[in-house]
């Protein structure tokens, strides 16, 4: 489909954007629609951006600028289909400058657009007027020779490659910032340039200084050697009290001591037992885990040490436990707590004499098997309250260690998110671009009961719901989060205005005690939006909250008049 530019057709209004701005002042935050945003004075970009090209030079203060854009005209670009699902090419496209006005960065006027993205055909040529680059550039007087206007570029470039599905570069043709009269840019795909390759350098990571060159060096020697060491160790995290369990299972793993780990379900109780196998001298030898928790209580004796064929109806064949097949390496036994007392018995049994008798068998084998033992419970109180046996407690507490619950470490949230993120991506072939602003503060203030369990659970959730390149919201995770309490908003008018959510809006009353009819206020919603649109349907669906083909089929059942 083929599009051109025509100002009396595409002149969609900002309502429908100002309503997705919020003013939380009480909790230092901005928000625009799920991005948090920051109301920062433009003097102070201006003076970073002195300080940036007296520091690293015009050309890699350039790139970072370049780079700075391309990443915000991405999330608009994201935010622009969310919230007008139902535009044309042109008031798509169209919608990106609004964003940048609305932002106060600059002006866009339009001088001509011609759009087929069905053919991948784009040509856009625009005027950007009021650009904060300019007069940043002019309030610290620097001077340059070429286009000053970097981050308004590196926006254009990413916000018309997202929706064109092709990579689209804009140039500046002429700049206020280095003397011209305008500022001029021209869009078009990046293969119609003839020097396209040397300006996307620009958006290729540079080494600031040569002693980080000398880090990379040594960054890929740790990697050499990290890749040597594949699989030693599983945690991710580095809050304080994480890494304080980290350092005593490291000091744990070379000796053959019974550790014993303590805390809330879904910690990741397994994940450090394997992280303790790896790390000590018996790595090559197997891991088995076992939850305790999970076999009846009548079979735990023959899972844990075997069985020999006819010991009880069902037992066909003789097969070994778990004991055995850990022999030379690691057992793992989760909710221990929960052993019978005669498997208590026997447990102890095998620990301190380091062998044991299958089920109905009376012959001895020798086994040497690591324990590493779990639990949620407070054992000690276990051990009061008669459910778990003393001195199989004081055998498996040799070296306790506390894994601290998610809600203790939640500065690990964003490592953990990213870390499921890419493992869910690869398992479900599909590629979000991650948590949103408020999706992520909604997981920083959530207590996670259910912990690092209950965490990849939910990122799985929104991975499955999130299409393809969009942000997984809020909603996708908490499905009934509540909304603030309180906020200030902004109206299409530009004044700030309050938004307070009540239960039942006063002019929701009024409608009810009127007697007016649900039809005559679906009209009357229509007809007022048109008026209001200047009879433009696009338009007027987003004044709506919905899209162009649902209103016109409600337009077409009016009455005619």
């Amino acid at each position: 489909m083929n599009v051109e530019y025509k100002a009396s057709e595409h002149s969609p209004t900002l309502k429908d954007l100002t309503d997705r701005v919020r003013f939380l002042g009480t909790e230092g935050k901005i928000w625009l629609d799920e991005q948090r945003m920051l109301l920062l004075q433009a003097s102070a970009m201006g003076s970073f951006r002195r300080e940036l090209v007296e520091m690293l030079g015009v050309e890699r203060a350039k790139g970072l600028f370049l780079r700075l854009g391309y990443q915000s005209g991405l999330k608009d670009a994201e935010l622009a289909r969310k919230l007008r699902p139902g535009a044309d090419a042109v008031e798509m496209f169209l919608t990106g400058p609004q964003l940048h006005s609305l932002k106060g960065m600059v002006k866009v006027q339009p001088l001509e657009m011609n759009i087929d993205i069905e053919n991948g055909r784009f040509y856009a040529d625009l005027e950007w007027q009021n650009s904060y680059e300019v007069e940043n550039c002019q309030s610290e007087q620097l001077t340059f020779d070429q286009p000053v206007c970097w981050t308004l570029l590196g926006y254009a470039i990413s916000y018309s490659s997202f929706f064109l599905g092709r990579q689209v570069l804009y140039k500046e043709v002429s700049c206020r910032g280095c003397g011209d009269d305008r500022c001029r840019i021209i869009g078009k795909p990046v293969e119609e340039w003839e020097d396209a390759e040397e300006f996307l350098r620009y958006f290729q990571n540079d080494p600031i200084i040569e002693e980080l060159q000398a880090l990379q060096v040594q960054v890929a020697n740790l990697r050499l050697r990290l890749q040597q060491d594949v699989g030693q160790y599983y945690g991710i995290g580095r809050a304080p009290r994480y890494r304080k369990a980290c350092t005593l299972i490291d000091k744990a793993a070379p000796g053959k001591a019974s550790v014993l780990l303590l805390g809330e379900t879904g910690v990741g109780k397994e994940v450090m037992a394997r992280s303790l196998h790896l790390r000590s001298e018996r790595a090559g030898g197997p891991f088995v885990a076992l939850n305790c928790a999970a076999i009846p209580p009548d079979l735990i004796e023959a899972e844990l040490f075997g069985v020999e064929r006819g010991a009880y109806t069902g037992a066909q064949q003789s097969r070994m436990g778990r004991f055995e097949r850990a022999n030379g390496g690691t057992l793992f036994l989760d909710e221990v707590v929960e052993l019978t007392p005669r498997a208590q018995a026997s447990l102890l049994r095998v620990l301190q004499e380091e062998e044991l008798e299958r089920v109905g068998d009376s012959q001895t084998r020798k086994v040497d098997v690591r324990v590493v033992a779990a639990t949620h419970e407070d054992l000690a109180k276990a051990v009061k309250e008669g459910r778990f046996r003393a001195d199989l407690y004081y055998r498996l507490n040799v070296y306790p260690v506390f894994i601290p619950s998610l809600r203790e470490r939640k500065e690990d949230i964003p490592l953990l998110v990213e870390h499921f993120l890419t493992r869910l991506h690869a398992s479900y072939g599909k590629n979000t671009l991650g948590l949103s602003d408020r999706a992520l503060e909604a997981c920083m203030r959530y207590d996670w009961p259910g912990n690092i369990r209950e965490l990849e659970n939910l990122i799985e959730r929104g991975v499955i719901i999130t299409d393809n390149n969009q942000s997984i919201s809020a909603d996708a995770l908490f499905p009934h989060l509540s909304q603030e309490a309180h906020s200030i908003g902004l109206s299409s008018e530009g004044a700030l205005v309050d938004h307070a959510p009540t239960d039942e809006p006063d002019w929701v009353e009024r409608l009810i005690d009127s007697g007016i009819s649900l039809d005559a206020v679906e009209e009357a919603l229509m007809q007022g939006a048109m008026k209001r649109a200047q009879q433009n349907v696009s338009e007027a669906a987003r004044l709506l909250g919905m899209t162009r083909p649902a209103l016109s089929y409600r337009l077409k059942k009016l009455p005619q008049t």
